[in-house]
């Protein structure tokens, strides 16, 4: 059965704080170690208020720190934000202090609001340098050589895996063309996947980093003990959606008893073609609808995200998610 892992944007839920926040994604961090995931990886957003992962390294050293097997790292840092020589040295750092665990996901979109982005890359020429920046940041992750100017210290020599993160055909052909792994945003983006998994299996060419394609796909698993619950709790991932489509994202907000009465035709369209991976229900619901998930797509890897109130509700539908995966893994 192939591997699951976790993607967590440390929720802040209303009438919570950012430190509660911090100090729920450690305990899941714990909860996903014990239960057998493969990697805790975070998100680079800003200028959000219901998503604390803004300053990424910074927590992936909290969560890392906090735990001793799982693998933990970005899913992702958004390189457009950043120089790649401080995301060298940021995850340099962090693979010297946590050798062996570290992992590098890398995105082209600002993961925040235009007026945000102007704030971010003050002294940036603009997205479409992305593949450069991708190649400039792989250098300083090499053996110091001959005449190098520049290096990153640490991180010159360190291994650092690195992904390539996306939502469209662009990621899936800079990572087949660069010997990447690949991660498809799938969980809130899907309408490209099947063509960007074929483009990125077909085009992929061997590197030292990656001798074959290895490409994970994001999906939002939301399991409780009936039917009816689980949906309840997905209400909250579905009007988090909504409210950052009608331009007033804020805190995570409880789950309801009623989308349909909080959303337009129009908005509940829009959330649901968003979140059409999702797999959302009772341990049986949850255990075939995963087997057809990867029954159709293939992955190499899924990357498993809930977006539920409720922290203990929370921990719980990652625990009956991974109840799945060993279930599907007995029928194999």
């Amino acid at each position: 059965m192939i591997p699951f892992s976790v993607l967590d944007l440390a929720p802040v839920t209303e009438g919570s704080t950012p430190a509660q926040a911090f100090a729920n994604t450690l305990d899941l961090a714990r909860w996903a170690e014990q239960l057998g995931y493969t990697r805790y990886w975070l998100a680079e957003h800003h200028n959000m208020p219901g998503i604390a992962s803004a300053a990424t390294a910074v927590l992936i050293g909290h969560v890392a720190g906090g735990t001793s097997r799982i693998r933990v790292g970005a899913g992702g840092i958004m390189l457009p934000n950043h120089a790649p020589l401080q995301v060298a040295e940021q995850f340099g750092t962090l693979a010297s202090l946590y050798p062996g665990r570290i992992d590098l996901g890398l995105g082209r979109a600002p993961g925040t609001d235009q007026p945000t982005a102007r704030a971010l890359r003050r002294y940036y020429e603009g997205a479409e340098t992305f593949p450069n920046d991708v190649h400039e940041l792989l250098t300083y992750f090499e053996p110091v050589k001959a005449a190098q100017t520049v290096q990153a210290v640490p991180g010159a020599g360190v291994e650092v895996p690195v992904w390539l993160l996306g939502s469209s055909l662009f990621g899936a052909q800079l990572a087949a063309a660069l010997g990447l792994p690949f991660a498809f945003a799938s969980h809130f983006a899907p309408d490209a996947m099947d063509e960007a998994l074929m483009l990125y299996r077909r085009d992929f060419k061997p590197s030292a980093r990656l001798a074959r394609p290895h490409a994970m796909l994001g999906i939002n698993v939301v399991a409780a003990e009936s039917d009816r619950e689980a949906k309840r709790l997905f209400t909250t991932q579905q009007q988090s959606f909504i409210n950052l489509r009608r331009g007033r994202p804020g805190l995570i907000p409880p789950p309801i008893d009623d989308i349909d009465s909080y959303a337009s035709s129009t908005e509940k369209y829009g959330v649901d073609r968003a979140l059409a991976c999702a797999v959302v229900g009772s341990p049986d619901t949850v255990r075939e609808g995963l087997a057809a998930f990867i029954e159709r797509h293939r992955p190499d890897e899924l990357m498993v995200t809930a977006n539920v109130f409720d922290h203990a509700a929370r921990k719980r539908s990652f625990e009956l998610a991974m109840q799945a995966r060993e279930a599907l893994a007995v029928r194999v």
